[in-house]
């Protein structure tokens, strides 16, 4: 639940990993990294999109920040915020959508989700499960 961070957070990558495992169930092309690298993100248009691409977009100077100032609750704090970005905009938004340029522009998006998620759990010593 939202009261355990760690479950919370390993909830997000799990529920990421089962979105591609649906898209990839009804036929539809899953983003590997260097695909994703060259999706036409413009369809990201809802405030829940950008509020979750404005907080991949901070991983690097959170990550930086607490690696300087020896403070790795920056981290943790910094993805369960991630996670109830992220939780929030799959509660308000459909991924797999018929609209092929948005439904990628949504899956590139989740896989970006899912590589912070998982490489900040890594990084504090937690698994990122495929499956909870």
């Amino acid at each position: 639940s939202e009261d355990n961070p760690v479950y919370y957070v390993q909830y997000a990558h799990a529920r990421i990993c089962s979105v591609f495992l649906q898209a990839g169930e009804k036929g539809y092309a899953v983003p590997d990294t260097a695909s994703a690298l060259n999706t036409d993100l413009s369809p990201l248009a809802t405030a829940r999109e950008q509020t979750l691409l404005n907080r991949l977009a901070a991983y690097p100077d959170v990550l930086a920040d607490a690696a300087e100032e020896l403070a790795p609750h920056q981290l943790a704090y910094y993805l369960k915020e991630l996670a109830a970005d992220f939780h929030g905009y799959y509660n308000a938004e459909r991924v797999l959508v018929d609209d092929d340029a948005l439904r990628n522009a949504r899956l590139a998006l989740l896989l970006a989700t899912r590589q912070v998620l998982k490489n900040g759990l890594t990084l504090l010593g937690v698994s990122a499960p495929e499956k909870m």
